[in-house]
């Protein structure tokens, strides 16, 4: 993005100038193309104007503001133009939408999610009672046994409240 800070009727400050780039780069956001911005920043008396051209692919938006301040004046310039912006895209996105190619076009492959670690666990066989025990001497959040009420394969974890959860198959 090019930006152009002209002042008028005041001193160029780096401090004013470098403000005013970081507000308009957040412009960025909404705007996919490469865009120019002209910020003209004027002092009068007491009148401070910031007033702000952008310009890029199928868009022109400005915004005039008049404060006491110019960095106060710069700021809410630039929020008026993100609303724009924003605007702006809301629409392109709505008539692009509707009629995209992309709507049209096959669905893409859905990939396997894949699995990044595998490790293997040593299943004791034991009551439930002896299983939270075993849990709450480690620091682990669950723990996995057979067990003896039933023979099944369980798995004991810690909830959220401190408390003990169990969970345990069913045949289907």
């Amino acid at each position: 993005m090019q930006v152009m800070v002209t002042f008028r009727h005041t001193k160029p400050t780096e401090g004013l100038r470098q403000h005013a780039i970081d507000k308009i780069e957040r412009l960025n956001k909404f705007v996919r193309r490469p865009i120019e911005a002209h910020v003209i920043l004027s002092v009068d008396k007491r009148r401070h104007v910031a007033e702000v051209l952008v310009k890029g692919n199928h868009l022109n938006i400005t915004a005039k503001e008049e404060t006491g301040d110019l960095y106060s004046a710069i700021d809410l310039a630039v929020s008026k133009l993100e609303r724009q912006a924003k605007k702006h895209a809301g629409k392109v996105k709505q008539h692009k939408g509707a009629n995209s190619t992309a709507a049209n076009a096959p669905a893409p492959e859905v990939k396997l999610p894949t699995v990044m670690r595998a490790r293997r666990v040593a299943v004791r066989a034991m009551q439930v009672d002896d299983a939270v025990a075993e849990l709450d001497a480690s620091k682990a959040e669950f723990f996995f046994f057979e067990n003896t009420a039933n023979g099944a394969l369980s798995m004991m974890y810690r909830r959220d409240d401190g408390k003990y959860g169990l969970i345990e198959p069913e045949v289907a």
